[in-house]
């Protein structure tokens, strides 16, 4: 079973809906008996930092979403400010992140370029990540709508990137650890796969 994490923050009924496509057993949840059963976790989220994290707060989940995540090692995804929440913080605001990925979020600062960036763009994955295609025919594509994007201190937590002005990181992977900058949600095909691959580690 899969839960997605509930605290009033994220496009949920979309990521419900397509995992409810793939025939993947899902539900929407801040209780946290069912967030403890869960097999694996999605952490949602769009708007502003500092307001996802406060929100999350006020839920009293983080102590649980941390034991899930960190000690007891099952797979978590955040998506979009989901994952720019995973990280130590963001310019966007003085409220600290969850601190589980070594790194930050920072905004599109070069001359001349669109913030947001938003539409479609194409994702290059690293050998070996595990929620994308190992041999695709084309390069997959997804959507994106974000003015901040996220910065490992660590390389190799890269799975995948994606150009727009620079090179940024479009997904993370740190052992069971996911982060994905785009919405599978609204990414047609390439995200039901992608959401498919997650429910199946």
């Amino acid at each position: 079973m899969i839960v997605i994490v509930d605290y009033g923050v994220g496009n949920v009924g979309s990521i419900l809906n397509m995992l409810r496509v793939n025939r993947t057993r899902a539900r929407l949840s801040a209780d946290p008996a069912e967030i403890e059963a869960a097999d694996k976790l999605i952490l949602p989220g769009v708007g502003n930092f500092g307001h996802g994290m406060e929100k999350l707060a006020a839920t009293g989940l983080i102590p649980l979403l941390e034991r899930h995540a960190l000690k007891q090692g099952k797979p978590l995804l955040g998506i979009c400010l989901g994952m720019q929440m995973m990280t130590q913080g963001s310019e966007e605001s003085p409220v600290p992140g969850l601190g589980w990925i070594k790194g930050a979020t920072h905004k599109f600062s070069q001359p001349g370029l669109r913030v947001p960036h938003m539409g479609w763009n194409a994702v290059r994955p690293v050998a070996g990540a595990r929620l994308f295609d190992p041999a695709p025919e084309r390069p997959e594509r997804f959507y994106f709508v974000h003015s901040y994007c996220v910065r490992t201190d660590d390389p190799s937590a890269m799975a995948a990137g994606c150009l727009y002005g620079q090179e940024f990181v479009a997904s993370f992977e740190v052992g069971n650890l996911f982060g994905v900058q785009f919405h599978p949600e609204k990414s047609q095909g390439f995200g039901k796969a992608l959401l498919k691959r997650f429910a199946a580690l």
